[in-house]
């Protein structure tokens, strides 16, 4: 897939191109392999058009470099909501995508060609009353209405003051096989804390790869002071903490593509820190979480590394063989009551 002529030791480099810090790596010499492009970036509160423009040259970045699917953040498009809705609702129908198909049109499909395939990515669309949804998009191809349920994911599961302007897509799981046989699934921020959806993607649906794009903050604070323990980037390291955990214990790919910087009106953080976690739970390449970055990955063995590691510990397997629904309906576990008065209740039987 990818076009790439440069050996794994040549690609291993940082470049500035245009306003954007390039960090380009290459997982193995196989050009045939697909090549990954992350947009590490921030969105402009307002600023829908700033906002176009810099996707626009990110795209021209990657496929410069010869990726094969790039991926955006969570809202690249209208960046994030604020407290002040009469102001934030105004906006946000500026920057609803229904509203700029017209530019995806005009300057991102043009860019999409043999080798520089995919775009992902999400933005507010209208959704079944007055609250719009949160919809994962792809531009290809091979996807010429791109907000079709069949080529687009809407947020399953919304926290706090994403209530307030989106609905959530119930039930939603997209699945997207490659012309290679890959098979790739998408997630939107919080849903990746949500494991039942993650191991419905591996267990049954049996992805390869999983795409998750973000807005997720960074600030938060935890403190245990009896332990001694505090940190005020809780939701930070949980997003490094979860993604390396949930690859390995689903035993996928993850593509993380988070956005970073600041909230124009409300000064929240975002954390960045996108990235590549193997289906090991190893960490293969992160960006910055203060920074702007464009992460490029070459050749990437997809089907192989997760083979490698099925080789070794087949957790699918092993979930399906040893654990089996009870005969009361429960779930994988049995129950076992300690309290006192069930323990009298099984004295008497």
């Amino acid at each position: 897939m990818s076009t790439a002529a440069t050996t794994v030791t040549e690609l291993h480099e940082m470049r500035r191109i245009d306003e954007f810090l390039v960090v380009e790596r290459a997982y193995s010499d196989d050009a045939s392999l697909p090549t990954v492009g992350i947009a590490n970036i921030a969105a402009v509160v307002p600023g829908v058009e700033e906002n176009k423009a810099k996707i626009e040259r990110a795209a021209r970045v990657f496929k410069d470099r010869g990726v094969n699917i790039a991926v955006f953040p969570e809202f690249c498009l209208s960046g994030y909501f604020w407290d002040d809705e009469p102001a934030c609702w105004e906006y946000m129908e500026t920057a609803v995508t229904e509203r700029h198909l017209s530019w995806i049109d005009a300057r991102l499909r043009p860019l999409l060609d043999d080798v520089f395939r995919v775009i992902v990515l999400n933005n507010i669309t209208y959704g079944s009353g007055t609250r719009y949804r949160n919809t994962t998009f792809l531009v290809s191809e091979d996807a010429p209405d791109l907000l079709a349920p069949r080529y687009s994911y809407n947020k399953v599961f919304l926290p706090g003051i994403e209530k307030t302007y989106t609905e959530s897509g119930r039930d939603d799981r997209l699945i997207i096989t490659s012309k290679t046989g890959l098979k790739i699934g998408f997630t939107t921020c919080y849903d990746y804390l949500f494991n039942d959806l993650l191991r419905e993607y591996a267990v049954i649906d049996e992805v390869d790869v999983l795409i998750e794009v973000a807005s997720w903050r960074g600030v938060a604070t935890r403190d245990y002071p009896g332990m001694n323990v505090r940190t005020d980037l809780y939701y930070g390291e949980l997003w490094d903490n979860v993604m390396s955990a949930s690859s390995a214990t689903n035993q996928f790919w993850t593509v993380a593509c988070n956005a970073v910087g600041r909230h124009g009106v409300s000064d929240a953080m975002f954390w960045g820190g996108s990235g590549i976690w193997a289906p090991s739970g190893l960490r293969l390449i992160q960006g910055s979480h203060y920074n702007e970055e464009l992460l490029v990955v070459h050749n990437i063995d997809f089907a192989g590394g997760r083979r490698q590691e099925k080789d070794d510990f087949d957790y699918a397997f092993d979930f399906r063989e040893v654990y089996r629904p009870m005969e009361d309906g429960r779930g994988y576990t049995r129950r076992l009551d300690l309290t006192d008065e069930a323990l009298d209740d099984q004295a008497g039987d």
